[in-house]
């Protein structure tokens, strides 16, 4: 185990994490008015419901399955599924979605680079999320082929074994991924970086997902009049809430 694996899957995940938490809660606080997933659908809408639905159904989906398949301890589920058998299905599935999420990506791309008023609309950061979103997709289906040739799960059980104690604050994470090849390293470090810039570019819009039972449930907004003596207004919509 050499310095740089050592500071890159030792230390890196939590300057990564620190700067995803701290700099999404700063970013709130402060650039409110930044909080927003700035659409270009109004400039063209065609293609970007294609591109943003696969590549919101692949990503979603990869983010909660890596969630779920790395940080799941395996006696969980040793009962029920080999660690090869969970290879397998990670395999299958990643792969699906993974091509979803590979194929939105690139229209989104192509969208936002041949088209000259999107282009002229984009910041930098736009573009630079975009390559690293489309590279990342491809080293994820890269990976596919090479764990192809091991379905023992050995391999799948070091990189869950490294997420978990990561997380827990263990000891002897970097020491597990020696063996693993350079497409794995590269996706799991591409991986953390873009965590890393994430307070800083559109994606802080995924915080406010979690936000939409409070909107669901949030009281009706009444609109009144400032003109004093003015009978106030009825509700903007009987029933509903303003959009």
């Amino acid at each position: 185990m050499n310095y740089l694996d050592n500071f890159l899957f030792g230390y890196y995940p939590y300057i990564c994490l620190t700067v995803f938490l701290l700099g999404s809660l700063l970013r709130f606080d402060r650039d409110q008015y930044t909080w927003k997933s700035d659409s270009s659908q109004l400039l063209r809408a065609g293609q970007l419901r294609w591109g943003s639905n696969l590549f919101h159904v692949g990503i979603l989906f990869l983010f909660f399955g890596h969630s779920v398949g790395m940080l799941t301890p395996h006696f969980v589920y040793e009962p029920f599924m080999t660690a090869g058998a969970k290879q397998l299905l990670a395999m299958i599935s990643g792969g699906i979605f993974g091509l979803f999420g590979f194929i939105g990506v690139s229209l989104l791309l192509h969208r936002r680079l041949s088209d000259a008023r999107i282009r002229a609309t984009s910041k930098t950061s736009d573009i630079v999320l975009l390559w690293l979103l489309w590279l990342q997709f491809a080293l994820g289906l890269a990976t596919i082929p090479l764990s192809a040739q091991h379905l023992d799960g050995g391999m799948m059980m070091k990189l869950a074994e490294w997420a978990q104690r990561i997380v827990t604050f263990r000891a002897g994470a970097p020491e597990l991924l020696a063996e693993a090849g350079f497409i794995f390293k590269a996706h799991m470090f591409l991986g953390m970086s873009i965590f890393l810039i994430f307070p800083f570019t559109r994606l802080v819009h995924v915080w406010s997902g979690f936000g939409t039972l409070a909107y669901v449930v949030r009281p009706y907004q009444l609109v009144r009049s400032r003109r004093v003596g003015m009978t106030p207004r009825a509700p903007a919509s009987q029933g509903g809430r303003p959009f």
